[in-house]
């Protein structure tokens, strides 16, 4: 299905939902002006197979432009807001774009692109106003028909990595070009599992550039949900949605988690989120201790799965199953999962390696097969560099990305169990760990702080947070010392940009990798 059907069926329903705003777009309208901006693009000669990029904040107008690029038969990439003018103009300019949809608000960023890219474009619009160079959205899209073009066909994200260990790079799935709504769901198991059905209320709270806010909330909405999306994560303004709106599914992260769990118990109590059915998070470990303070919270509807942009991997875990086995991520729920190690030996249950994957849909990182090669084996089995273990029962457990393993004294230490100690202190807000120099050891364990409360950063701070993190897990896990930072670079969806920390301590490593 896609929303054309919905909107045949039930025109009314509302597709989109601003949680703050309240602006809503029916499927009706998600329909025709989807179509229009289709017809726009044939129009301007952008067809099957080429490509479209998109700079926006999350907006009303964001699944429009998605679904008229879905139905036109092109890939798109969805460009991060926060880059800077160089940074994004190196994404537009690698996924071929021919097309950039941006809005007035990104139009800083949007004006600074390097001219070589702008002139790469055939198609440049800007929703809400314009700037020089842009043509206006409304002005150019509005007149055209709301029909769906001729030659309508299922088009594909290419969505660019995090760049958390090197410069970003597109991951492109398969292009088949098949007619408008003959594709499977790839997510049908998961969402059936948890209820999510036309009726389903789908709060997004992380920006619609990720990958699974895109992927689900599309998803969605071939099957008729309602999405809110929130214009920005907000902790309270999270349940204060989830109050208004009746939402009765959502997907968080773990940060998310955590801060919600910080608000004071007269805030948590003050909103009513007896609505929600079921719950799923992914994106980054989860400290045991954080989802089980949600579970004592919501109840049992917390469910989690592990997956990339890439696809290599997918488990799942129901909230029965993770009581059951604290810790996992579940078990997969295609192909199969390997632990091998650096010699690419399979390991037995409950040793680390790296975490491969069996059977799963092959993808490529656009212009670099290089590294698309390094992503698999000569069994045809893929990797995205987790690290990680399974237990006799199959399930998955995460201990950290291979680039982040620190090697101290010859014994190999996953930051993960530190991060998800010191994560429990109250007077800490985030944490990452990692490795840096160390003449005799080749590394030590080294902690970058957000305190809660800045004024308490210091020594004294230091060597009560070593110390608690000491009387929870073995001493040579821990950080022999700690930094502190006013704020820790992470992305919207919870993902900390640990490279870049950690490259202020390895000058010639940082140098090297560029």
């Amino acid at each position: 299905m896609h929303p054309a059907e919905i909107a045949s069926t039930n025109p009314d329903r509302p597709a989109v939902v601003m949680a703050g705003s309240g602006v809503t777009t029916t499927f009706r309208q998600l329909d025709e002006r989807s179509n229009q901006l289709a017809q726009l693009l044939r129009g301007r000669g952008i067809g099957p197979g080429d490509s479209l990029a998109i700079l926006m904040e999350n907006h009303p107008a964001y699944f429009e432009v998605c679904w008229a690029a879905q139905r036109a038969g092109l890939r798109y990439t969805a460009v991060n807001r926060h880059l800077t003018a160089a940074e994004a103009g190196y994404i537009v300019a690698d996924c071929g774009a021919r097309a950039l949809i941006t809005t007035a608000a990104q139009a800083p960023v949007a004006a600074s692109l390097p001219a070589e890219v702008l002139d790469g474009l055939d198609v440049r619009l800007m929703i809400d106003g314009t700037a020089a160079g842009w043509d206006s959205y409304a002005q150019v899209v509005g007149p055209q028909p709301s029909t769906p073009i001729d030659d309508e066909c299922e088009g594909e994200v290419m969505l660019y990595s995090s760049g958390t260990t090197g410069r970003p790079k597109g991951i492109a799935r398969e292009l088949t070009l098949a007619p408008m709504g003959s594709l499977p769901n790839r997510l049908a198991p998961l969402m059936a599992s948890m209820g999510m059905d036309g009726d389903a209320v789908y709060l997004c709270p992380a920006p619609l550039y990720h990958a699974a806010p895109i992927a689900w909330s599309m998803a969605l909405q071939r099957q008729g949900a309602t999405v809110v999306v929130m214009e920005k994560f907000d902790a309270e303004r999270a349940l204060a949605t989830i109050e208004r709106y009746r939402v009765t599914h959502a997907q968080l992260v773990p940060t998310m988690f955590t801060r919600l769990l910080k608000l004071p118990d007269e805030v948590r109590n003050r909103y009513d989120v007896s609505s929600l059915r079921a719950v799923v998070h992914a994106a980054a470990p989860c400290p045991v201790e954080v989802k089980r303070a949600m579970l004592d919270w919501w109840g049992p509807i917390i469910h989690e799965y592990w997956n990339s942009t890439e696809g290599a991997g997918f488990t799942y875990v129901t909230p029965a199953e993770w009581l059951a086995h604290p810790g996992t991520v579940g078990r997969p729920v295609r192909g199969a999962l390997h632990i091998l190690d650096e010699d690419g030996t399979e390991l037995p249950a409950g040793e680390v390696g790296q975490i491969w994957s069996e059977g799963t849909p092959p993808f490529e990182y656009h212009n670099d097969p290089e590294k698309t090669a390094e992503s698999s084996n000569e069994r045809g089995w893929r990797t995205v560099g987790d690290v990680g273990y399974l237990d006799p029962d199959g399930y998955l457990f995460l201990t950290d990305r291979k680039a982040f393993m620190i090697i101290s004294g010859g014994v190999n230490i996953y930051p993960r169990d530190a991060e998800d100690a010191l994560n429990l202190h109250p007077k800490v807000t985030d944490v990452a760990v990692f490795g840096v120099p160390h003449e005799e050891m080749g590394e030590q364990v080294k902690a970058v702080i957000e305190p809660a409360d800045w004024s308490e950063a210091g020594p004294d701070l230091e060597r009560e947070l070593i110390a608690f993190c000491r009387s929870r897990i073995a001493d040579y896990k821990c950080p022999r010392s700690i930094d502190f930072e006013r704020e820790l670079p992470r992305s919207d969806t919870g993902k900390l940009y640990k490279r870049l920390l950690r490259d202020r301590y390895w000058p010639a490593r940082s140098t090297a990798a560029r």
